[in-house]
């Protein structure tokens, strides 16, 4: 029998999610030995010191050199450490919100904690994947952590509904993922991604159909994971009836990971495909999830779905950043969903390194933004309003700048952030994104960007509104104060503003993110 041959620098971009995992294993044996009333205030603060912790490894990793490890099935590049970082930030964001929602509920239990550090681990090991079939199972080894996560509150119709529809539509979404990695395996022998890119080639002049299928299945897979349309249905009901810090840890760790899997395998099946195919691909998409997005957003009053079709729109604006990724040669007469050589001047390997650092700074600017507004939804709300759907209402807001100065002031930092409002992260990170599509020469795809997200401007300023404009309502409840909701609010408005103001320091880290292993 002959063993692999792993060294340690093979296991060393593997030490952000074995600390996880490690952590998730110590929370769960601990759990056995605690009485029902015993505390269990440690365990946050172990998410979250495991959080830090492997936030500094992904960064001290980010400055190693590209490579593959594992025998080729993963790679250690500055991408992947990034986008690990990014991950961390969510959970430990999302962990400090979980303190006081899960104490009001008396639902305070050790398996929480691990599921959530079992699920960032596969997300973390998702964005360094470089083999389709671990990447399926590391889609499952995130997917069935959030899946239990969504159902953690067993009482009520709403999460046994939002776990059960997430384990269906998830189920066929990684069923579809699957199909198509087994066709793109039919056509070229091999399931590795770089070993891919001589038999593609190949494999388009004898059986082009058969490469085709896979791709658009393989993107209709990635699709569902950042709740793309038409793939979006079931997001607005499965975060709705999630714990509202799971919500947050779904809306940006889920959706971060699966942009970078979906820009590595893509990027690499690109070079053996005629890329305008997947220009066209992921132009629709996002102009379809732009417009989709924003439109049904408008007329929400439920702010958590609100938010849900807020991140569809979102993912719609970084889909545009990944078409820019496939853009070969603009075109000479303007075309809504194509490239257009109106602009000039910039390099196309150029304006697609900017592309690549605008979609990693739009991740971590989302996070800070989501997981912040998630946060603050989460205090307002009421367990015995849930069932009734009050629970999440703009009422909730009303009068929020008088009761609590603070909290509105960092409400109203998100929901600019997410408006794409200067001075906030949220500007700078669509900033980024336009200037990469129009440097490439999608220019109409950017203007319907422009437009949907002023449109989306409505909804936020909306909840703005209530907080500062509206009166207390009669009979409100007094608002519980906690030290980790209001850690993970100052941290999350510290970062939406100063990185909004000052992104300098960011944009030297992602100069170095975007080097992609064999781009």
């Amino acid at each position: 029998m002959n063993l692999p041959n792993l060294t340690l620098a093979d296991f060393l971009p593997l030490l952000p999610a074995i600390l996880m995992v490690v952590s998730a294993s110590v929370l769960l044996l601990s759990e056995v030995f605690l009485a029902a009333t015993s505390s269990r205030s440690y365990q946050a603060v172990l998410t979250v010191a495991t959080a830090v912790a492997a936030g500094i490894g992904s960064l001290a990793l980010m400055f190693e050199p590209p490579q593959e490890v594992m025998l080729g099935y993963g790679v250690l590049d500055p991408f992947s450490s990034f986008l690990t970082f990014v991950l961390c930030v969510g959970l430990g964001l999302a962990a400090l919100s979980s303190v006081s929602f899960l104490r009001r509920r008396g639902a305070e239990r050790g398996e929480f904690y691990a599921l959530m550090l079992f699920a960032t681990a596969g997300m973390s090991l998702l964005a360094m994947s470089n083999e389709l079939i671990t990447i399926f199972v590391n889609v499952e080894v995130l997917s069935i952590a959030t899946y239990a996560l969504t159902s953690y509150l067993r009482r009520g119709t709403r999460p046994s509904e939002a776990g059960f529809k997430y384990f269906i539509l998830g189920a066929f979404s990684s069923a579809v993922l699957l199909y198509g990695a087994a066709l793109l395996y039919g056509a070229t022998g091999t399931t590795q991604l770089t070993a891919m890119v001589g038999p593609l080639g190949q494999a388009m002049n004898s059986q082009p159909a058969l490469v085709y299928a896979g791709v658009i299945l393989l993107g209709a897979g990635f699709a569902f994971k950042v709740a793309a349309v038409p793939f979006h249905m079931w997001t607005p009901d499965v975060y709705e009836g999630a714990p509202t810090p799971v919500t947050a840890l779904m809306s940006a760790g889920v959706k971060a990971a699966a942009f970078a899997c979906m820009v590595r395998v893509f990027i690499t099946v690109g070079k053996g495909i005629d890329p305008q195919m997947l220009l066209v691909l992921f132009s629709t998409l996002a102009f379809l999830t732009m417009v989709v997005g924003n439109l049904l957003a408008i007329p929400q009053r439920n702010v958590k779905r609100m938010l849900a079709y807020s991140s569809i729109a979102h993912a719609g604006y970084l889909l545009m950043g990944v078409a820019a990724l496939f853009v070969n040669a603009p075109g000479e007469q303007f075309r809504l969903l194509g490239a257009s050589a109106l602009t000039g001047g910039t390099p196309l390997d150029l304006a697609r390194s900017e592309a690549l650092r605008g979609i990693l700074y739009y991740l971590l600017a989302y996070t800070f933004s989501a997981v912040g507004a998630f946060t603050l939804v989460s205090v307002l709300e009421r367990r015995e309003d849930e069932d009734k759907g009050t629970a999440w209402d703009l009422e909730r807001f009303s009068g929020l700048a008088q009761r609590r100065p603070g909290w509105a002031f960092a409400m109203a930092a998100f929901m600019l952030s997410l408006g794409g409002i200067p001075p906030t992260i949220g500007f700078m990170s669509k900033l980024l994104i336009f200037q990469s599509a129009v440097d490439v020469g999608l220019i109409g795809l950017t203007i319907v960007g422009v437009l949907s997200s002023a449109a989306g401007v409505y909804y936020y300023l909306r909840v703005v509104v209530y907080m500062f404009m509206r009166p207390v309502p009669e009979g409100a409840l007094t608002l519980e104060r906690s030290w980790a909701t209001e850690t993970a609010l100052v941290l999350s408005t510290a970062a939406v503003v100063v990185l909004g103001i000052i992104p300098g320091p960011v944009m030297g880290w992602l100069m170095q993110a975007s080097t992609l292993f064999g781009r």
